[in-house]
């Protein structure tokens, strides 16, 4: 039987446990709300599974606990920041923000960060700017590691290379979080540690052969995830995990071609204000008519109906909220050192 938590006690929880490691306030309340978020959506790797790690980052300095980030450049409708190390959550947050309101002036608005900490679920930051009737793009790669080689190869280049996108309808926002790789670094992670296999071959051994069994991202040598399109069509995905690089670490002037720096994220942001552009309304109306033929499609065989992503996610998140949060079983345990260690007390199951 699974065990459920309020949304509320544990973001809580979160926040003090981040405020006991030493976390300036605004910087841990963010990241809380973001980790609880990730699994409100049902991005179960990307919440609070988080937590634990995180909590070593701060312990061990390569997260750093207060301050802002530093301005690099900046024009019109674009900046560049370095995110000095900070939580990610929070300096995306702010990202956000900034990125909206260059676009109520510009009609686009984006902010690159470099050097920022880890960024957890993508989705979590969407409707910041949809509920504002804005469009919205943010994107982040990580080059300290890389776990995903270019289609064809064996040598890792990337990291999965997140992207998630927002768009404002007339109901609920469509929200799209996707990789330009099969799987995540999270989710083998999991999977290996419960001795646990993929449910399709997303990977490759390091003889290059298609598998399912994460301990191949493991074992010596060691074996990679495939790009989206897997292992015939690739290179899709490949091309996807470069645009991403080059949108994230090439613009930002800091990536895979300079000494590494710990776990982190380059990230870009990039936000659209329709009225700029054909008008709100008419925005809208067209966003309108995607949705529902999308949704009024007749579904193949097997499947009951067809769904716009982010709609699963959404719906998970309103049943959470009224019935409590489904936790996965590692998360707690994790927890449980560092709860006795600073002190703070976790959250009673509902």
């Amino acid at each position: 039987m699974e065990t459920r938590y309020a949304a509320d006690a544990l973001r809580a929880t979160a926040e003090a446990l981040l405020r006991a490691a030493g976390m300036q306030a605004a910087h841990a309340d963010d990241t809380a709300d973001v980790l609880v978020e990730g699994d409100l959506l049902g991005h179960t790797t990307h919440g609070l599974a988080l937590l634990a790690p995180y909590l070593t980052e701060l312990e061990s300095g390569s997260m750093r606990t207060a301050g802002t980030y530093r301005v690099v450049s900046e024009r019109g409708a674009t900046a560049l920041w370095d995110g000095e190390r900070l939580p990610g959550p929070w300096l995306t947050r702010r990202a956000v923000d900034e990125a909206a309101g260059r676009a109520q002036s510009f009609g686009s608005g984006t902010v690159v960060i470099q050097r920022s900490h880890h960024i957890a679920c993508l989705a979590a930051y969407l409707t910041r700017a949809t509920d504002r009737g804005l469009v919205v793009l943010v994107t982040c790669s990580d080059p300290n590691s890389a776990s995903v080689a270019p289609h064809g190869g064996l040598k890792p280049v990337f990291t999965p290379d997140p992207l998630a996108f927002g768009v404002p309808t007339s109901s609920e926002p469509v929200l799209i979080d996707l990789s330009a790789s099969l799987t995540t670094n999270g989710l083998t992670a999991r999977l290996h540690k419960h001795g646990k296999k993929l449910p399709h071959p997303w990977l490759l051994d390091a003889a290059g052969r298609a598998n399912d069994d994460p301990a191949v991202l493991f074992n010596d040598p060691k074996g990679t995830i495939l790009p989206a399109g897997g292992f015939d069509a690739g290179h899709k995905g490949y091309a996807l995990a470069l645009i991403v690089e080059t949108l994230t670490g090439a613009l930002a002037g800091f990536g895979r071609a300079d000494p590494k720096q710990g776990w982190g994220a380059t990230v870009l942001v990039q936000v659209w204000d329709p009225s700029a552009f054909g008008g709100a309304e008419s925005f809208v109306r067209q966003a309108d008519w995607l949705v529902a033929a999308c949704r009024t499609n007749s579904p193949r065989p097997g499947v009951e109906a067809v769904r716009l992503p982010g709609e699963r996610g959404l719906a998970l998140k309103r049943e959470q909220m009224r019935n409590g949060v489904a936790l996965h079983e590692d998360i707690m345990p994790a927890l449980a050192p560092w709860a006795g260690k600073l002190g703070v007390e976790l959250p009673l199951p509902v």
